[in-house]
């Protein structure tokens, strides 16, 4: 049983940094992101935790882990909104980059493990996966997106998001000490 833990806390985490891992490489050989690429990140990035609610809203009978993906939808859904608002305000087009499309390759990866999960062996898939996405996230939200972004509008919807996406981190640990239980 504990090797069978391992195992699948292994397999959650290899989909989770298979997108991001990839996604510090790009951060790192990139000079720099333009704003259009960094609104495309952001709204990738996003629409992916809104998909991983949803398929949590699906499965999961745990009030605890559905609470948090509805949070998690309604969150992200918003930070979409005002993304959208801002680029349509800036007349700027998000452009599809290495890092979001390797986001989405890591998407496909995650949601397919998700899927094969069933009762409290999905539960703990769908919030490992929310912890380690959100670390991440952060990650990149600190090391490329804010620095790199050259609006001043939109350097500051990163940074208003920043906490948010902290507290997203806290909840996720939170619900998965009660699902580790």
């Amino acid at each position: 049983m504990k090797i069978f833990k391992i195992l699948t806390k292994s397999a959650i985490c290899f989909a989770v940094s298979t997108g991001f891992l990839s996604l510090s490489a790009n951060a790192q050989k990139a000079v720099n992101l333009t704003d259009p690429e960094i609104a495309s990140i952001a709204v990738t990035a996003n629409q992916i935790d809104i998909d991983y609610a949803k398929i949590a809203e699906k499965k999961s009978k745990d009030a605890n882990v559905i609470n948090f993906a509805q949070t998690m939808a309604k969150d992200h859904q918003s930070v979409i909104d005002q993304a959208v608002a801002l680029v349509k305000k800036l007349g700027v087009t998000p452009k599809d980059n290495s890092t979001s499309k390797s986001l989405k390759a890591g998407e496909a990866k995650t949601v397919k493990l998700l899927n094969s999960k069933s009762g409290k062996a999905f539960d703990k898939a769908y919030i490992d996966n929310e912890v380690g996405y959100h670390k991440a996230v952060i990650k990149e939200v600190e090391t490329a997106l804010i620095p790199d972004a050259q609006n001043a509008e939109l350097k500051n919807l990163l940074q208003t998001v920043l906490p948010v996406l902290k507290s997203h981190l806290s909840h996720a640990e939170m619900v998965q000490k009660e699902v580790n239980k």
